[in-house]
């Protein structure tokens, strides 16, 4: 209600209530052609939201939808969104087109392109959501983005055997990278490339752009039977938080190959063939369940450089940076081939690293290969079962029965009496509070990644129904 007051001719202050006039709805149009749509885009304002009748539209060659000069808001976005989720294909070159724009929203679509769609440098706040992308055999890569604070989530991309990348977050110019991107909720399958490198379902930054902070997030994204790149994350810029992802029955693992200030956490690899492998400094790899992998569950890279630096030459810039101050705790390493493994056909060895309170299991070969011990400090790890440590120095282990269960999504988790519960040697409280199962942490820290627990995990290896475009 709205209140006024005004003065009477006797002079005395009267009240009155008004009803309050009603708020202006958004504006709604739903539109049946791709001349409509455009119609409808080239008028949008903050809260419009503009709905595409079901339908297959081939987009013209040269006359793509353009979304030019076009704002919404934080809180009112100009959304364009299919009539029902992937009832409405995109074919032709092109679809979008973004320029100048800023809170669009694009949901629902199936894109069919064959060429990349980009979200500019000029772009900020733009969201693809609930969309399928299954784009032309002869794209390279999928979708770029340069513009900051954009958001992909619960998007499915799949069936690609062509070189390039599902998804590349770059940025402005030759080393800045998009800020804060958030990959949320997507099912990465299907990447059949049958080369050994540029098949990468995500490319989080190029060796120019390594040193640029991103700060981008990553978080419960599947990825399924992606073999077009041993990389499936391919981290090559700095300030990420890569977490509760799932990769299963692929090439690919995740792999901080440029950058650094990286954080990899409580994340699911399974039945693999690469678990985590690490490059640059300062990075904190925690909470992780590796199992089943073919290669090691995590590799502790060796350098051609150092340290890479602002005007390096590209060819050094392309080198790998040697791992330095890298902590690597609390990870459950499995049945892979080997737990933890390093690197000796490069030079410069890993410097002032730790590898702390970990749980590492085998039944065969050895469980820790590390060609260049010197540069880093163990303690707290346990290891079990019939494979060999290693060359782990004794210090830094001790051989005792984790009593590994297995739960009805096939974790193995600490049973009753386990030798890890409360075995943590090095305080982790700033590191982190809660398990890969999103159950909470107490001191002392039980070894590994599983905090024991009786409750029903919090987080569990992610499936199909909790990704894509009907994910919650």
């Amino acid at each position: 209600m709205d209140r006024r007051t005004f003065l009477t001719s006797s002079g005395v202050v009267a009240l009155s209530v008004v009803a309050a006039r009603p708020a202006l709805a958004a504006a709604q149009a739903t539109v049946t052609s791709l001349a409509e749509l455009q119609q409808a885009i080239n008028s949008a304002t903050a809260g419009t939201t503009i709905t595409m009748a079901n339908g297959s539209y081939a987009v013209p060659s040269g006359s793509p939808i353009r979304v030019s000069n076009r704002h919404g808001s934080s809180s009112a976005p100009i959304t364009i969104v299919a009539q029902s989720r992937g009832g409405v294909t995109l074919t032709g070159a092109q679809s979008f087109v973004f320029s100048g724009s800023s809170d669009i929203t694009i949901s629902g679509f199936a894109f069919r392109q064959s060429t990349t769609l980009e979200i500019p440098a000029d772009c900020p706040r733009i969201r693809l959501t609930r969309n399928d992308l299954r784009f032309a055999a002869e794209t390279g890569h999928w979708v770029v983005v340069r513009g900051n604070d954009a958001k992909i989530d619960r998007n499915t991309f799949h069936d690609k055997a062509t070189v390039g990348c599902y998804l590349v977050i770059d940025g402005p110019g030759s080393e800045a990278m998009a800020q804060r991107t958030h990959i949320l909720r997507n099912h990465f399958r299907d990447h059949t490339f049958p080369g050994d490198n540029g098949g990468e379902p995500i490319r989080l930054g190029v060796s120019g752009r390594a040193l640029s902070i991103a700060d981008a997030t990553v978080e419960y994204n599947l990825f399924e039977r992606v073999n077009g790149d041993p990389e499936a994350i391919s981290v090559k810029s700095s300030g990420n938080t890569i977490r509760y992802n799932t990769v299963r029955d692929s090439l690919g693992g995740i792999v901080l190959r440029h950058g650094n200030d990286n954080r990899v956490e409580s994340n699911y690899l399974l039945s693999g063939d690469n678990g985590i492998r690490i490059y640059g400094n300062d990075h904190l790899i925690v909470n992780n369940y590796v199992d089943g992998v073919a290669g090691a569950g995590i590799v502790l890279g060796s350098g051609t450089e150092r340290d890479h630096y602002a005007g390096e030459p590209t060819d050094s810039r392309r080198g790998n940076d040697a791992p330095d101050r890298v902590t690597i705790v609390l990870n459950t390493l499995r049945n892979n081939s080997q737990a933890v493994a390093g690197e000796s056909q490069r030079t410069v060895p890993p410097l002032d690293c730790v590898i702390a309170d970990n749980l590492m299991v085998g039944g065969s070969g050895e469980l820790v290969d590390m060609p260049y011990l010197g540069g880093i400090s163990w303690s707290g790890n346990i290891v079990w079962g019939q494979a060999a440590t290693g060359n782990m120095p004794s210090a830094g282990y001790t051989r005792a029965d984790p009593k590994l269960t297995a739960g009805s999504d096939g974790v193995y988790r600490l049973g009753s009496g386990s030798a890890a519960v409360n075995a943590a040697k090095l305080d982790h409280a700033g590191q982190v509070t809660d398990d890969v199962d999103g159950q909470p942490r107490s001191a002392p820290y039980d070894v590994g990644a599983d905090e024991y627990s009786t409750g029903t995990p919090l987080r569990r290896p992610l499936t199909a129904t909790d990704v894509g475009p009907n994910a919650t």
